[in-house]
């Protein structure tokens, strides 16, 4: 295995590496246990006029990672600028998968 990828397999052991991953995966099981027991219940999705405790939820988790990200970037930033950006890179497409998903399905 390249020297570099094992340099980002232990950068990725770093709490502020991984947490915004495990945010961002969550707010996407969110939006699968959303869709999955709308279709369960009323055989398709169910807009409320009030968002439920899902979407907050969601929106608290993507909101959160933020400064967890930030605090990521300061701390290694100058230390290893390449790696650091392929780590910052994975968790900002985890987040951004996340956000297409609640497009894609309207919530």
């Amino acid at each position: 295995m390249p020297e570099s990828q094992v340099e980002i397999r232990s950068m990725m052991k770093e709490p502020s590496a991984h947490i915004p991953l495990v945010m961002s995966l969550t707010g996407l099981a969110l939006i699968a246990l959303k869709v999955v027991g709308d279709f369960a219940t009323h055989g398709g999705l169910v807009h409320e006029a009030d968002e439920g405790i899902e979407a907050h939820l969601w929106q608290l988790l993507m909101v959160g990672q933020v400064p967890v990200m930030a605090f990521f970037a300061f701390k290694w930033l100058r230390r290893a600028p390449s790696r650091t950006l392929c780590v910052l890179a994975s968790q900002t497409g985890a987040a951004l998968t996340s956000i297409a998903a609640v497009f894609l399905f309207r919530l």
